[in-house]
């Protein structure tokens, strides 16, 4: 028997014509849950309740809709399939990501009211005759229904309204997009700074010698370049080169300076010669002595020329006598290799291989000896050649260091004291300050032989110019302000138009200029 009765449960497991037990499926829940709405639907419509409140509908007539009784309802469970979508087994997305108003937060009243009062503004829309008394009516309604103003009412609420975001946040899609404009903050504090020379120019047989000076650019736009025993002159505004003099055999150019006005240039020899030619002539006018040694520095002080020579010291000449020898000073124990007048013409700055550096006093009477200088400071670990003044403070230097100091430091030559230190990381060549910005540019040596464009005075980098193959060695700039020389070691003169004025403050400092030479002659 029991054999019999384990055949009879394996007859009614493999039948196929009875229905097969097992999950319900899904279309078939959407059925059973929709017919159960439905029914409950019904059910609730059949009861009556007090309180109802009616509006009139532009019929006249004053049909029951749904939703305008004033019911107690207890908040519901909020909805998660649309009922004209229950008879059909349709897919959903993936994660349920789809809006549905939520009852639990839904005013049906107000949302109900909106929408009769936006029909019947549609329907009234062309007739002049509406009467007060229903504009009215239809203001008390909504005042009774929400308490107030219901026009920032919405008719569906999906969600309790998101916390606020915690402060600092920035919405990064905000971000993308208000920051496309550059900030009238930033625009005023940034330029564009090419990064590629303007131009690229040979100097062959330039001397490779960190103690030199040997470029100099003069107010009327010609360029004087030492190369080797020649001097040649580059016209920037045509283009035109001339070659001014060349020396004699086993003698060389040391330095090279143009006066401040007027076609005249200084050029120091090895032999301790100091010459000075007329440009506009081609011709030489005096060679003034005074040195035993190579004369390496040159500066100009209205009509006086200072020269500091490879002995350390250094000698003032007056160009417009016959003897032109002013004073003589003992400034330093090795090679003066910087000399600077400030462009007020109160101090003289001289750095020297013995890694100091030292501030004089201007030249009161014609003939006079200065034994001792104002400051003597020996905070530099290394030769002292990068040496310049601050155009808008006349009182500020600035000095740079060579291979074992790197740096550069201000001095405020009033006090004496040290106003700031850069470590450049890098031998310091040349300083010069930009007469348009108020920013200093370095030219360095080992090892990478580039230009730093500084902000001063919180001396943050704006730029780094690279191109040269080997140590920058010299700095001149145009006589605009706008375009920077630099001489390297491998025999290259690179311009670069760093320093373009914006036209618009051009046209205003032009215009202040003007302004200012109007008052002049008016007071003269």
């Amino acid at each position: 028997m029991s054999h019999l009765r384990f055949m009879k449960e394996i007859d009614n497991l493999t039948r196929m014509d009875d229905t097969i037990k097992g999950a319900v499926p899904r279309w078939q829940k959407k059925c059973m849950e929709s017919s159960n709405t439905s029914i409950n639907q019904s059910l609730n419509s059949s009861k009556k309740v007090m309180g109802c409140s009616f509006t009139s509908s532009t019929s006249g007539k004053s049909p029951a809709r749904k939703g305008d009784c004033k019911t107690k309802k207890t908040p519901s469970k909020a909805i998660k399939k649309s009922p004209s979508r229950a008879t059909t087994p349709a897919k959903t997305p993936n994660g349920g990501d789809r809006f549905i108003p939520s009852r639990s937060t839904t005013n049906f009243e107000i949302s109900h009211f909106k929408i009769l009062q936006q029909q019947n503004a549609d329907q009234d829309k062309d007739k002049a005759d509406k009467s007060p008394m229903k504009r009215e009516m239809q203001r008390l309604i909504g005042e009774n229904l929400h308490g107030g103003d219901i026009n920032n009412t919405r008719v569906l609420s999906y969600q309790i309204k998101a916390p606020a975001p915690p402060e600092g946040y920035q919405n990064p899609l905000k971000v993308l997009y208000s920051q496309t404009k550059t900030p009238a903050s930033v625009r005023a504090s940034t330029r564009y700074i090419p990064q590629a020379p303007d131009r690229i120019l040979d100097a062959p047989e330039i001397i490779d010698d960190y103690y030199l000076n040997l470029v100099d650019w003069s107010n009327n736009n010609i360029l004087a370049v030492a190369l080797g025993a020649n001097v040649y002159l580059w016209n920037a505004g045509t283009g035109t080169i001339e070659q001014l003099f060349e020396l004699e055999a086993n003698d060389y150019v040391c330095s090279v300076a143009w006066i401040q006005e007027g076609p005249y240039l200084a050029v120091g020899t090895t032999v301790g010669n100091t010459e000075l030619w007329d440009c506009s002539q081609m011709k030489r006018m005096r060679v003034m002595n005074g040195h035993v040694a190579r004369v390496g520095s040159l500066s100009w002080n209205s009509h006086v020329l200072s020269s500091g020579c490879r002995a350390g010291k250094i000698v003032h000449h007056d160009v417009r006598e016959r003897d032109h020898l002013i004073s003589t000073v003992n400034a330093h124990a090795q090679e003066v290799c910087g000399l600077k007048w400030s462009p007020d013409g109160q101090y003289l700055a001289s750095g020297g291989n013995d890694n100091m550096l030292q501030i004089w006093p201007s030249l009161t009477g014609q003939r006079h000896s200065q034994t001792q200088p104002l400051h003597s400071f020996n905070h530099h670990q290394a030769a002292v050649k990068a040496l310049a003044w601050c155009p808008w403070q006349n009182n500020v230097l600035a000095s740079g260091g060579g291979t074992a100091d790197r740096s550069i430091r201000f001095w405020n030559c009033n006090t004496g004291t040290c106003l700031n230190t850069i470590d450049t990381k890098s031998q310091v060549c040349a300083l010069l300050w930009s007469t348009n910005y108020k920013e200093i540019v370095s030219g360095h040596g080992y090892a990478q032989n580039q230009l730093t464009i500084w902000k001063y005075p919180m001396m943050t980098k704006l730029a780094e110019l690279t191109g040269h193959t080997s140590r920058v060695l010299h700095l001149a700039m145009s006589p605009d302000g706008t375009t920077i020389l630099s001489a390297g070691a491998d025999e290259t003169l690179r311009l670069w138009k760093c320093f373009q004025m914006d036209p618009h403050k051009k046209k205003e400092s032009n215009d202040v200029k003007s302004v200012a030479s109007r008052l002049k002659q008016s007071i003269r």
